[in-house]
């Protein structure tokens, strides 16, 4: 066999030693200019906060108030902040199609997610292009076509986008001692906190500048922090983010912060016994059937924190209240923060309501002692939460249904078309007194966590269960492929984490319909709450079928 000479297999090796160095000093600039400056700078500013490094924070400016959020999967979420210009807040209050004009002069249709937030994509061209700069919105009469007007650079204050994937401070509620900041990116694993002791309130005018006061946080948990108001005055409204030991400048914000102004005292809306709190996407055809249901048992107000929802969601609350239904929506346009979103809804409400139903909108709670009433009564509810005053927390069994033969949502609503389940019971749902939640407001979106004085109660199946019309139809069920909205569930696009519980059987990791989907998850015929809801709701049609309210 013939031997290759030495000198070329140096000569090879060198050449291997080489192109492996340049690819890898090409990877790190490029995930280095892909990062945003403040994200380098705070990077490169990792030291203890001590009382001098407070000191120096205060002198410093922090970054500009940023009001663009750069999401997974190229989407742009734009938020209105306090200092938007007039004719953006005015376009925005109105049904003008708008679109974000980019600094380059590439445009793309804006999408509304909530009440002052809008999403958009970044244009292909813009993807290769760093830094990322936020766009301006533009109402459709400003621009004269959705296309591209290529090559100009346009004059407007270029802000760097927030990445998503970096620390950032989204949200922030006010008591009357304390600000709660919901930020994500500090604790970032279910079991790893950092101490409130590493963390401040950062508090600067939202139209940037200096920052004005910091406070101690006094609590650390998932994505909510507690810190007590400043004690100097503070323009409003205000920016609050949050600074950490080893990251000694303040994290991104899109946070405002107001403090109460209504001098201790809770708001004026009258307090009510129990409430229902639900995160919703696209759910508008689900709500008529959940609402009157849970009405009719005993919620008396609804609250709906709207994950960007692209549908008639508006258009169905407003149908509901005139037709006396109590539901207020609250625009939550953050991804993947369920937890956070709850712990917003039971601290904002404690005012509002005792006791609180954390159930998502394909959930419906059953005593199976009501199926024995010709009609429901608005004390049914009621009478599962009279236990003994230590228990601030009521959790209820559910029953997981399938696609029981379905192949497309069905019209007479989820209670009517999906008959057949698994037979396990499969995890729980509660019901809380919101007095009762510890002042970490840390939850798993099933329960929370309750202060020392007070404990939970698991129910029975023969007591109270809760249907969970879980696997439907291929055509409702695959948007979850899309849409998790929890912190810690797993995405099912990933091959990570394939022992999870919120793993589907026999789903692979693309929406994909399974073979056989349609029948799968049956084990049991259960019609007890169809048979229930058509004694209570139903009424017979021309052609001798149940007809629902819900199905307008």
């Amino acid at each position: 066999m013939r031997r290759r000479p030495a000198t070329s297999l140096f000569s090879f090796a060198v050449f291997v030693f080489v192109f492996v160095f340049l690819a890898a000093s090409f990877s790190f600039r490029a995930s280095r200019d892909f990062l945003p400056s403040a994200a380098l700078n705070s990077m490169a500013l990792r030291r203890p906060l001590t009382s001098r490094a407070v000191s120096e924070l205060l002198g410093s400016p922090p970054p500009p108030p940023l009001d663009a959020v750069l999401l997974p999967d190229w989407e742009v979420l734009l938020v209105l902040s306090p200092e938007s210009s007039p004719s953006a807040a005015a376009a925005a209050a109105t049904d003008t199609s708008l679109f974000c004009l980019f600094h380059t002069g590439d445009s793309s249709p804006a999408r509304r997610a909530g009440a002052a937030a809008f999403r958009c994509s970044l244009p292909h061209r813009l993807r290769r292009i760093r830094p990322f700069y936020a766009p301006r919105l533009i109402a459709a009469s400003a621009s004269s076509s959705s296309s591209a007007a290529t090559g100009h650079d346009f004059d407007f204050p270029r802000r760097e986008m927030i990445r998503w994937s970096m620390p950032v401070a989204y949200q922030s509620f006010s008591t009357e001692d304390e600000v709660i900041v919901f930020a994500k990116g500090i604790n970032r694993r279910k079991h790893s906190v950092r101490p409130a002791a590493d963390i401040k309130c950062v508090f600067s005018p939202a139209s940037g500048g200096p920052a004005l006061a910091a406070t101690p946080a006094t609590s650390s948990a998932q994505e909510a922090f507690r810190c007590p108001h400043p004690s100097v005055r503070l323009p409003s409204p205000s920016r609050v983010s949050l600074a950490v030991a080893l990251e000694a400048a303040p994290i991104a914000t899109v946070a405002e912060y107001r403090r109460p102004s209504f001098g201790g005292r809770p708001p004026s809306r009258s307090r009510v016994g129990i409430c229902a709190c639900t995160m919703v996407f696209n759910a508008a055809k689900f709500l008529p059937e959940w609402v009157a249901y849970h009405a009719a048992v005993g919620v008396e107000r609804f609250f709906l924190y709207d994950n960007a929802s692209e549908d008639e969601l508006d258009p169905v609350v407003k149908r509901l209240g005139s037709e006396g239904y109590d539901v207020i929506v609250r625009s939550w346009p953050w991804p993947k923060t369920q937890e956070a979103g709850f712990s917003h809804c039971a601290v904002s409400n404690r005012h509002e309501c005792e006791w609180m139903a954390f159930i998502d909108v394909d959930e419906f709670i059953l005593a199976p002692a009501w199926s024995n009433f010709n009609s429901p009564n608005r004390s049914m509810l009621g009478s599962l939460l009279a236990v003994q005053p230590e228990f601030g927390q009521v959790s209820i069994r559910c029953l997981e249904f399938g696609p029981s033969g379905q192949q497309r949502h069905p019209q007479a609503g989820v209670t009517q078309g999906y008959t057949c389940r698994r037979r396990a019971e499969q995890r729980h749902k509660s019901l809380v007194r919101l007095d009762a939640i510890d002042n970490s407001l840390i939850n798993s979106i099933h329960h929370f966590i309750l202060k020392d004085s007070f404990k939970t109660k698991f129910m029975g199946r023969w007591e109270a269960r809760v249907n969970h019309y879980k696997y439907q139809a291929w055509t409702e069920f695959k948007i979850k492929f899309r849409r998790r909205v929890s912190t810690y569930v797993p995405d099912w696009k990933q091959s990570t984490s394939l022992g999870s519980q919120d793993r589907v059987p026999g789903l692979g990791f693309e929406a994909i319909e399974p073979l056989g989907w349609t029948g799968m998850f049956c084990e049991v015929n259960d019609t007890l709450l169809q048979e229930t809801t058509q004694k209570w709701f139903g009424a017979v049609s021309l052609e001798g079928e149940y007809r629902m309210p819900w199905q307008n």
